[in-house]
């Protein structure tokens, strides 16, 4: 018998060149009663409303301003036309079995939120009353004011809640904060953030809510998306000046949400899988600190649950956490960043239904769903599961049954009721803010498989002419699977199933519609990862083993004296990942991109290899195996203050430069 792993890789490649099958009729709509299925919403937590024990317990706050009446995302056509969430939820209780255990409170009590709090951000130390230690000043100098202030009310409740309960006393928080002068926070941009000074423990007041925006420009006109300031101290700054910003609340209707343009600054911009593993671990915490500030200045109750606690699963496929899928499916492709078995869904359906009218609405057979999965269970790992013999419909309902049968959430336990208060922020580009710091909370295989699972909607949508499903019908459709996990039962205000409903399936087309600007790195976080390195005085190792000769970077013509463009280098050696006779030299000047570079490394080595043509030439050792193109290869900046950074081909040498002196560059070829 052939090897699994070959087998597995013939069928993925038998699938991608499948034929399409015949669509299937289209079926009326069914009118929907929704008092049944709307006992069977999960509840998320998503009161707008304080409530007690909860991990934002704060002091007094202004409540966040109620939308006005007909400022939504959502057009009133889109409003009313929930049949497809609600016909989709039918489906999972006629098709899933109900989860009657964990019905108690998830919720974190008051203290214990606290102190997770603290822990998932590295600060769970500052309790201990024994001194900051070099990590926790480190990690606090890099802070923004509003990050500060989060991180104060957290220890003020903490405190508080175990004076309550007789504990050893914790230490005041101007014990912490009030050990470091006042500094400021630059973005990875350059340019100066907000400064801050001593802060009291005192309960600070939240600036009031903003009013509802004006009317915001028409629709399809670009607006500009900063990441260069922390999100908490954009919105603080708009608070203060007393008006929304440009992507204030509004009626969008279908197919008119407004266009966001990523702001890159000099720097560029970074993309989720440009920063090493190492640099990428310290994204989270600052993300949970930034993400925290930001509910905090907007008024909006964040909510987080306890991590569940999941019998192991005895089956191999379905209902097997991401981690053991993964760990199962390196044994057959070491690369795999995404579970073979979702990446065979999706490909099947990719390849064979996104034509298909319907595709996702319309069910399969649930005998022969049954079935297949069954086979799954028994033939995938071995390479005998034929996807030919698979409907396009029947694909659907295991792409959906795999995501609910997770033993977790995709979004996560912990996050899912933040995920679904997203809605309750009335500004629009402040919603898609909580979202993006959501994203970089989500754990890698997560993130991974969410990021897949969105581009193969963005694609159902893009042929919504064939298919007949627009990005609100894909939103209604897979918001019950990402929200309503294994089917579990509610408990949910009575009146309030439509408006929770409503906002699941907003927050997957927002995710569907803007995933390029919510799978990147805001710039500032790259900051303050920078300040972190730099604080702790490393030198990082490089990532890539496999370079084994290095060549420093040679700096000339430096005027050691001033502080302007004159006072860096005018010429550098870039190394390459693979020996050459010679160093890549570069000049430097304000106008220099990182696509220069790679475009003169790519002339060379053209001119190079053609140089070598009629004859061969043994002391060559550039790699010949793929084409030196553009699209081939990049430029990382490795040590000093980042461990390894993929560089936007748009961002500034020069600039570079100065954010990481010590640094050094490298041209790598592309990973395939």
């Amino acid at each position: 018998m052939a090897e699994p792993a070959l087998l597995l890789a013939a069928q993925m490649e038998r699938l991608a060149r499948a034929p399409r099958a015949s669509p299937c009729p289209r079926i009326p709509r069914a009118r929907v009663a929704r008092g049944h299925c709307a006992q069977c919403w999960a509840d998320l937590g998503c009161s707008s409303g304080p409530s007690s024990g909860r991990m934002n317990q704060l002091p007094q706050k202004s409540p966040l301003r109620p939308r006005p009446a007909g400022c939504s995302l959502l057009s009133s056509a889109e409003s009313l036309s929930m049949d497809g969430f609600w016909m989709e939820v039918e489906r999972i209780q006629q098709r899933d079995e109900l989860r009657e255990e964990d019905s108690g409170d998830s919720q974190l009590p008051e203290g214990e939120a606290e102190s997770q709090w603290l822990q998932d951000t590295g600060l769970l130390g500052l309790l201990g009353g024994l001194g900051l230690a070099s990590d926790h000043r480190e990690l606090l100098s890099t802070l923004t004011q509003t990050q500060v202030a989060a991180v104060c009310r957290r220890l003020d409740i903490y405190t508080r809640s175990a004076q309550r309960r007789h504990k050893a006393p914790i230490r005041d928080v101007r014990d912490i904060f009030g050990v470091f002068n006042s500094g400021v926070m630059s973005s990875e941009s350059g340019d100066s953030g907000v400064r801050w000074t001593q802060l009291s423990c005192g309960a600070s007041k939240s600036p009031p809510a903003a009013e509802p925006g004006r009317p915001q420009e028409q629709a399809g006109q670009e607006e500009a998306f900063n990441m260069d300031s922390a999100y908490s101290e954009q919105a603080a700054a708009l608070l203060q000046r007393a008006r929304p910003s440009l992507g204030g609340t509004c009626a969008w209707g279908k197919g008119s949400l407004p266009t966001f343009r990523i702001h890159k600054g000099r720097l560029g911009v970074t993309r989720i899988g440009d920063l090493s593993p190492q640099d990428m671990k310290k994204v989270p915490p600052l993300a949970l600190i930034e993400l925290t500030a930001l509910c905090d200045v907007l008024g909006v109750d964040l909510r987080r649950s306890k991590a569940g606690k999941w019998k192991a699963a005895e089956t191999r496929l379905f209902g097997v956490p991401l981690d053991s899928l993964l760990e199962a499916d390196h044994k057959v492709r070491p690369s795999a960043q995404v579970p073979l078995l979702l990446q065979a869904l999706l490909s099947c359906l990719e390849k064979r239904g996104l034509d298909t009218e319907g595709i996702l609405r319309v069910p399969g057979s649930q005998a022969r769903v049954k079935g297949l999965e069954q086979k799954l269970e028994r033939d995938f790992y071995i390479g005998l599961f034929s996807w030919d013999e698979v409907h396009h419909n029947d694909a659907s309902d295991l792409l959906k049954r795999f995501i609910r049968k997770l033993p977790a959430p995709l979004l996560t336990a912990e996050y899912l009721p933040a995920f679904a208060v997203v809605p309750n922020i009335p500004d629009l580009k402040q919603r898609l803010q909580a979202l993006h710091l959501l994203i970089l909370l989500l754990p890698e295989p997560n993130r991974n498989a969410l990021k897949a699972l969105l581009e193969f909607l963005r694609k159902v949508v893009a042929r919504e002419q064939r298919n007949k499903m627009t990005l609100w019908n894909v939103s209604t459709v897979m918001a019950p699977n990402l929200f309503l996990h294994q089917g579990r039962p509610p408990k949910l205000p009575k009146g309030q199933e439509k408006r929770l409903a409503e906002g699941a399936a907003e927050v997957v087309q927002l995710m569907v519609h803007y995933q390029d600007l919510l799978w990147t790195v805001a710039s500032f976080l790259v900051a303050q990862v920078r300040k972190l390195n730099d604080s702790s005085s490393r030198r990082p190792q490089l990532c890539d083993g496999g370079l084994k000769t290095w060549l420093r970077r040679i700096h000339a013509d430096r005027d050691k004296a001033g502080d302007g463009p004159e006072a860096t280098l005018k010429v550098a050696k870039i190394q390459v990942a693979w020996p050459t006779s010679d160093a890549l030299k570069v000049p430097l000047t304000p106008s220099t991109r990182v696509a220069h570079v790679l475009r003169q490394f790519t002339e060379c080595c053209s001119l190079g290899l053609k140089g070598q043509e009629g004859g061969e030439d043994a002391d060559s050792l550039l790699p010949r195996h793929r084409s030196m193109e553009l699209a081939n290869i990049l430029l990382c900046e490795v040590g000093g203050n980042i461990s390894e950074h993929c560089l936007d081909p748009d961002a500034y040498l020069l600039d570079l430069y100065r954010a990481n002196p010590h640094g050094e560059w490298v041209i790598k070829q592309r990973p395939t």
